[in-house]
């Protein structure tokens, strides 16, 4: 029975179409090798290592089907050019390696294909590694048709790569990585030695799956070398590959060597950019960025010498500063290696950008950063904005960027207008592509299909919301009956409750997405008997809607909260929904909180609507536990509307984010048209919010509170207050704001 032959089947691809422009060509089919050796086919570890000990040029070890449970794999062999030695699945996607599995590889001539890691995480530095250790490299190996999915650390501080590339001459095509939530890069390729530098690796036609946010530095989807190589060529093709939804921080693509080819890539919705970190001579080209409207979306983030941009089609961005379109960088005069070394000799030509919001030039303009760009050019663009006027922002001189056969939908500003055409009846093409127009735009192909891209065989993530596509399920009044239900939760799980009261002795945790609401104008109470009622973990998120939450029964301890978090089954990025809910007696201590985030925990986001709280001892939502101030934080966006809170023992949140690191966006707070009635006895601020990105407070009533304690820390934060009722009067400004970011 051919095994190998089945195992690598599915990565024998020919190269569709995306739509509109995005035309891709047939691409050349990438043929695997002739079976010319033995076929060992393996069930256990020892067996695994005693053919691999064994293996000679073509032949192929194949794992059997069924979970490999704590596999330490080390593939250590020598093939030929004609001959690899191959480890295949007995069946494409029925070897799953789990709990804590990794793969090694060291010697030459390797394939490897078919193989699934998921349910656990990796118990090395990284979960495949083309090296043994430093002495073993893998050199002129494959790896095809493989799978990691969510195989996340649970504790999300510890790093590890998920791929790392050493040696030379390595390809790494046609795989499935989605769901990274612990610090480090999905990919890296390091250049730590001699032998893995120039390196001339390929990563092509891979389906980099979504990547939420992380909320820190360390969150890149890829990263090609480190600061200390950055000047070092690495020379690795990076082309064909799909990068969906890949957000973890401002760069999803950190290049920090030279020498290297972005070529032919879709990024769709994905926050930050493809950023040009380090190193010298990249050309990007040929490459699709499809924001699709979601927040932060960017484009390429241009630093250093020689760097070519050109024939990208840049669309639907919405983001801005270091999340533009494009953003040209000002440098640091005589920078040291790990800052930002000046733009030299960059050609930035025939790209079309398509309803992008901006466009940056000569970015992080401050005190140290003043080195403007120098000889370059930045011609037959084809520029459209989002709203109609230009997308152009300048920081600084760009006297040392030549502007020519540029066309426009809007003036530029006027000290480059002379390098630009108006073409005002231009106007962002929606679902379509800008064709070129009298030579300036993309031309030909950009992009690749979704499709096109990973493994046949294992579905690509769903754009779906997690509260969708589970059971309906009704429940009765009585004691731990949510407790009971929820043992059993499948994702999206939907339990109506039925008017009445609702008494849970018992923690619940929560590890998936469910929603648990009352029976359309009915009231279902809930009460508890415990520290918490809901802990999130894992994968849980909540959405709550139509209840009253009675806190009279709780325990008199430190440290109450009605829904908490813990990375006792790891920690995902949580959603907390609480809608129509009205929050009463949490006052049995003086800390009582309703939303309270632990250490090493993230939410993605936190909305509050059309919602009461009364008699809340604590922080309503204390989001204040990252305080080691290396720019970790614990929630992303805590979004309040139309709600009313009175009698409130502690500020109505508490938001902390220390450090200097400029990789991430948030956190975000907003709050809009509520009312806040006597807040912390007029002893505390109403809200403390330490080191926020971006937040509003607009349209809301205050009586007996402290302004917003605001505090900036990095970055270019942005806090905006208007329309407000503070004490009976109009007062648009409700926050004393201190400014650390120069401190």
């Amino acid at each position: 029975m051919a095994f190998g032959r089945l195992a690598v089947a599915s990565a024998i691809l020919i190269l569709g179409s995306c739509s509109g422009q995005a035309l891709k060509p047939a691409q050349a089919v990438y043929p695997l090798p002739a079976e010319t050796g033995a076929m060992i086919r393996v069930a256990t570890q020892d067996a695994f290592s005693e053919a691999v000990a064994s293996a000679k040029p073509g032949d192929q070890i194949v794992l059997a089907d069924g979970t490999w449970q704590d596999f330490d794999a080390l593939f250590q062999a020598e093939g030929t050019q004609e001959h690899p030695v191959q480890l295949t699945a007995e069946t494409p996607g029925k070897v799953i390696l789990s709990g804590q599995s990794s793969l090694r590889l060291a010697g030459n001539h390797l394939l490897v294909s078919g193989l699934v890691f998921k349910d656990g995480y990796t118990p090395r530095s990284e979960v495949i590694s083309f090296r043994r250790d430093s002495e073993a490299l893998a050199n002129n190996t494959r790896v095809t048709n493989v799978v990691i999915d969510g195989y996340s650390n649970p504790d999300r501080t510890q790093r590890d790569l998920w791929v790392g590339l050493y040696g030379r001459n390595n390809t790494f095509d046609f795989n499935h990585l989605s769901g990274k939530l612990n610090a480090g890069p999905t990919l890296a390729v390091r250049l730590d030695t001699a032998a893995s530098q120039e390196n001339r690796h390929r990563i092509r036609h891979n389906y980099f799956g979504p990547r939420p946010v992380f909320g820190s530095n360390g969150g890149e989807t890829l990263r090609i070398g480190t600061s200390h190589y950055s000047l070092t060529d690495s020379l690795t093709i990076v082309e064909n590959n799909f990068f969906d939804r890949c957000s973890g921080e401002v760069e999803i693509i950190s290049n920090k060597s030279g020498g290297n080819i972005f070529r032919g890539n879709t990024f769709y919705a994905s926050r930050g950019t493809l950023t040009l970190r380090h190193g010298n001579g990249t050309l990007v080209e040929n490459n699709l960025f499809d924001g699709a409207g979601a927040p932060y979306t960017g484009g390429v983030r241009v630093i250093n010498a020689r760097q070519t941009i050109r024939n990208n089609y840049f669309k639907d961005l919405t983001g801005n500063r270091f999340s533009g379109a494009l953003v040209i960088m000002n440098g640091v005069p005589d920078s040291p290696i790990n800052r930002y070394h000046q733009v030299v000799g960059a050609v930035i030509e025939n790209n079309t950008f398509d309803g992008v919001a901006a466009i940056e030039l000569g970015e992080g303009s401050d005190a140290e950063r003043t080195a403007t760009p120098v000889n370059s050019v930045f011609s037959r663009n084809l520029v459209v904005g989002a709203d109609g006027g230009s997308p152009i922002n300048l920081y600084d001189d760009m006297g040392g960027v030549a502007f020519s056969g540029n066309l426009s939908s809007a003036a530029p500003p006027a000290v480059i207008a002379g390098g630009f055409d108006l073409r005002q009846n231009l106007t962002p093409s929606g679902g379509a592509f800008l064709a070129m127009i009298d030579g300036a735009g993309a031309s030909g192909t950009y992009g690749v299909a979704k499709d096109q891209t990973g493994v046949s065989w294992y579905p690509k993530a769903s754009e779906a919301s997690p509260f969708e596509g589970g059971r309906d399920i009704q429940l009765q009044p009585g004691t731990d009956v949510l407790f009971t239900a929820l043992k059993t939760a499948e994702p999206g799980d939907h339990y109506t409750l039925a008017p009445g009261s609702y008494r849970e002795s018992k923690i619940i945790q929560v590890d998936t997405p469910v929603t648990i609401a009352s029976r359309g104008g009915d009231v279902a109470v809930l009460s508890f008997e415990r520290s918490h009622l809901f802990v999130l973990t894992g994968n849980g998120s909540l959405a709550l809607g139509g209840l009253v939450v009675s806190g009279d029964a709780a325990p008199d301890g430190s440290g109450n909260s009605f829904i908490s978090t813990s990375s006792i089954r790891g920690s995902g990025n949580h959603i907390l929904s609480l809608s129509h809910i009205r929050v009463q007696d949490f006052d049995v201590n003086r800390g009582f909180s309703v939303v309270s985030a632990a250490k090493g925990s993230f939410f993605d986001r936190i909305d509050v609507e059309n919602s009461d709280f009364e008699n809340i001892s604590g922080a309503v939502f204390k989001l204040d536990e990252e305080t080691d101030d290396y720019g970790i934080y614990n929630a992303e966006f805590l979004s309040i509307r139309d709600s009313h809170f009175k009698m409130i023992g502690g500020p109505i949140a508490a938001v902390y984010r220390g450090g200097r690191d400029e990789s991430t966006f948030g956190p975000h707070v907003d709050v809009t048209g509520s009312s806040f009635e006597t807040v912390a006895n007029g002893d505390q601020p109403l809200m403390e919010l330490y080191g926020i990105q971006k937040g509003s407070f607009t349209g809301n009533t205050v009586v007996g509170a402290k302004p917003i304690a605001l505090t900036f820390t990095t970055g270019l934060p942005v806090f905006t207050s208007s329309g407000n009722t503070i004490d009976g009067a109009t007062q648009d400004a409700f926050a004393d704001i201190a400014d650390e970011r120069n401190r």
